[in-house]
């Protein structure tokens, strides 16, 4: 591949494969295209179905267990609705791009962009992290990298001061105690110059060949944030990390397109998101000063603010035009921390999000997000149901729902496949699912009982 194609890579005007997916929407759906959509749906029927009829098989009659029934068919039903949602993402990711007579966006966008960095002990990425920044195919001269040391212990503060000789653009803020993530962007976000502000997590990139489509979404003045796609970038570490990466793919070309597609993105990811700093700061000392239960909450930064903005009235999308990468957890006790602190921040921000998005967008509402909230928690209630008190009350052996569960991820895995034909961790789902079935659906018990406690937990 000659360089002039590589260094135009990743516009909107200039398609490239990432990971097999063609980042253009420039050409229409083919027909195989269209064909494996058309399959995708006959499927999702023909699991429903089989689903309902495998439940049967549990119980003598309908009305000796209803519960199983009904809630096989919501789930299904709702699962197969996200996905539906994703393959219309295309479709409105395209629509951003035109005004309101359908005449096309102004192709040249380049507002001033500020890059935001919280990092706190990260001697060994936050360089990386850096150069990434400043390699971005952008003017030079409207890129401006605002790192904020949160009272780190190791060489963090060292690296970050030689760095700023070698990279102009490069401002850092020392805080000389820990403060936590939400001190540090809410302080990225004053500081910065830029209209457009990319909130990084410091062990996060964006591949500087695909950063343009990061920004060109905010042409439309609606759009208040817009989430990259990211993957892990030690995703062939272990098998620990590979079920990340499936799962990590799945959740975003899926689960965030879908959202995507009623340009209500629930959370916008902390590794990778640019934000319209006009629509941030007026909210941005509502969203630092956050409290749940009387106390301060220091974990859900990025779903907090995203879920802020909508509460504004804002637009939040997701691209699969820009390409992220992020480091993942490699050990189990590192995972397991992590996933407490994201069912945490799921539990305060579902509470606060459902006061105010019946009224905003009732259609999204009651047609995706409180299902969504419902299933979330009905989810482990139902999972102790199938694996413990059936078999040990009523003698029901778990088969028939945990073959369900490897039913919807199938179909999910045939849809990972269709959206990139290159995606090699797509077997890992099924081992993610049977995790997530086991070991993760429960740790929502333990996230409620734990609520109080503040703490962060490392990595």
């Amino acid at each position: 591949m000659d360089s002039n194609y590589i260094k135009s890579a990743g516009t909107l005007e200039n398609p490239e494969l990432i990971r097999g997916r063609d980042i253009s929407y420039a050409k229409k759906l083919s027909w195989s295209d269209i064909f494996n959509r058309l399959m995708i749906i006959f499927l999702g029927v023909a699991i429903l179905l089989f689903i309902i009829i495998m439940k049967s098989k549990t119980t003598v009659d309908f009305s000796s267990g209803p519960v199983l029934y009904l809630y096989a068919i919501f789930v299904t039903t709702f699962e197969l609705s996200r996905i539906a949602s994703a393959m219309l993402y295309e479709k409105s990711y395209k629509s951003i791009f035109f005004d309101a007579n359908r005449q096309a966006l102004d192709g040249e966008y380049e507002p001033m962009v500020t890059f935001v960095i919280p990092c706190k002990n990260e001697e060994k990425a936050i360089a990386r992290t850096v150069y990434q920044c400043y390699q971005s195919q952008y003017p030079k001269e409207k890129l401006e990298i605002i790192v904020i040391n949160d009272g780190s212990t190791d060489h963090t503060l060292d690296i970050l001061q030689k760095l700023t000789r070698t990279v102009p653009s490069l401002k850092v803020i020392n805080f000389i105690h820990n403060k936590g993530k939400r001190n540090g962007m809410a302080e990225g976000f004053k500081m910065a110059s830029g209209e457009i502000v990319v909130q990084l997590d410091s062990d996060s990139y964006i591949d500087p060949y695909t950063f343009r489509n990061i920004i060109a979404p905010f042409q439309n003045k609606e759009i208040a944030a817009v989430c990259a796609h990211a993957d892990p970038q030690n995703a062939d570490k272990n098998f620990i990390t590979k079920m990340q990466a499936a799962y990590y793919f799945m959740s975003f070309r899926v689960l965030k397109a879908a959202e995507s597609t009623f340009m209500s993105v629930f959370c916008c990811s902390g590794c990778s998101s640019a934000y319209r700093k006009s629509m941030v700061m007026p909210i941005i000392g509502q969203w630092l000063n956050e409290k749940f239960l009387g106390l301060p909450v220091t974990w859900g930064d990025d779903r907090a603010l995203t879920s802020w903005l909508l509460k504004e009235g804002h637009k939040t999308i997701y691209t699969d035009q820009v390409q992220a990468y992020t480091i993942v957890p490699e050990k189990f006790k590192q995972l397991l921390k992590q996933q407490l602190r994201w069912k945490k921040s799921w539990i305060i921000n579902s509470i606060f999000t459902s006061k105010f998005i019946w009224k905003k967008q009732p259609f999204v509402a009651f047609l995706y997000y409180f299902p969504l909230v419902i299933v979330s928690f009905l989810t482990p209630i139902m999972t102790f149901r199938a694996l413990f008190y059936l078999p040990v009350i009523k003698s029901v052996a778990p088969f028939y729902h945990i073959f369900g569960v490897m039913l919807i991820t199938a179909l999910l895995a045939v849809c990972c496949r269709i959206f990139s034909k290159k995606e090699s961790h797509w077997p890992y789902l099924f081992l993610w699912s049977l995790f997530n079935l086991f070991i993760l659906s429960f740790v929502m018990f333990w996230a409620v009982i734990k609520i109080q406690d503040r703490g962060w937990g490392t990595r």
